[in-house]
């Protein structure tokens, strides 16, 4: 069986036009979306992200603004400034830039952002109503996840869907989508505790991999490492083995985990030709070892990750549409 692999950056595109479309209506009536990207501090990682952003929102007509404020700004005066952003009628959307510096909490910065320009859908209120079902947004990477499965599977209703990972902003509202009444999918959590994984995957109809297994255990030996500790290098192989999925299912695997290609004989991570370490984006499935046995897979990279981008502009726009 050749499985059909799920292009998400097609998919991303597709989305990414019809929303084109929305956001020029709404300017056309005066309306324009706009988001906003708060960022305290100076960080590199966090750079290259608001760039990407930009240029997201730029090729779909949402204004993009990135608001950088100085990395010793008080909390109270954070709050301070995001409640300027959330009575500020122009402004569709806002995100926060992660992580915050030590002197703002970030669960209550989090809270600090007004539900109706939450594009992350991350706040406590969204949450709860994605529970009830009632929600306008909801976390990007698991909208990304359930766009995909329902292209690969429009009708879930009653399958054996087992999702792997319960953390607050990808397994837990997933499972919750799926439930849903006009979804009603029969659905199993697991983790990585779970006693015999390899039971629950393999009745699974569809299988929803979320636990970042294999950067976990790449972190964790580096804190082992630089604590001086002798401990040997993680195998990194995928959580979910090839003989753990069965056959003609389907599986979106959400995880991407940046690990090491491989060891040296002191435990030294491999170097590239540059002398750095050489890493691979690997998910939490064995992709090489299922795609021939499933109906459809996602791959790592290029599978959830590019409509995760897509979700974001999606959420910007439902938040303009409901101002």
């Amino acid at each position: 069986m050749a499985a059909n692999i799920i292009d998400g950056k097609a998919v991303a595109e597709e989305i990414k036009q019809q929303l084109a479309a929305e956001a020029g209506q709404l300017r056309e009536a005066g309306r324009p979306v706009r988001l906003v990207a708060v960022q305290v501090g100076e960080d590199a990682a966090s750079k290259l992200y608001t760039d990407m952003q930009a240029r997201h929102c730029e090729s779909v007509g949402i204004e993009y603004e990135l608001l950088e404020l100085p990395g010793d700004l008080s909390e109270a005066d954070f709050l301070g400034r995001i409640e300027q952003l959330n009575a500020d009628a122009s402004v569709s959307g806002m995100i926060l830039q992660m992580p915050l510096p030590d002197q703002i909490d970030t669960a209550r910065a989090q809270t600090a952002v007004s539900p109706a320009k939450d594009v992350e859908g991350i706040h406590p209120e969204n949450m709860g109503r994605l529970f009830t079902g009632t929600g306008v947004v909801a976390p990007c990477t698991p909208m990304a996840a359930f766009e995909l499965l329902q292209r690969a599977c429009p009708d879930l209703s009653g399958k054996e869907t087992v999702v792997v990972g319960r953390s607050t902003i990808v397994g837990k509202p997933i499972a919750m989508m799926l439930q849903h009444k006009k979804i009603s999918a029969t659905v199993t959590i697991c983790h990585t505790r779970t006693r015999d994984l390899r039971f629950h995957t393999r009745r699974a109809e569809v299988l929803v991999a979320a636990t970042g297994y294999s950067q976990v255990c790449w972190q964790r030996y580096q804190r082992a490492r630089k604590a001086g500790e002798d401990v040997q290098p993680p195998g990194l192989e995928p959580l979910i083995a090839a003989d753990m999925v069965s056959e003609g299912a389907i599986v979106i695997d959400v995880a991407t985990n940046r690990v090491p290609k491989g060891f040296d004989e002191q435990g030294n991570p491999l170097k590239n030709e540059k002398g750095k370490t050489a890493m691979r984006t690997v998910g939490d499935v064995d992709f090489e070892g299922v795609k021939d046995k499933v109906a459809a897979i996602t791959p790592v990279p290029g599978g959830v990750g590019p409509v995760t981008v897509a979700m974001l502009l999606k959420n910007t726009i439902a938040c303009a549409k409901i101002a």
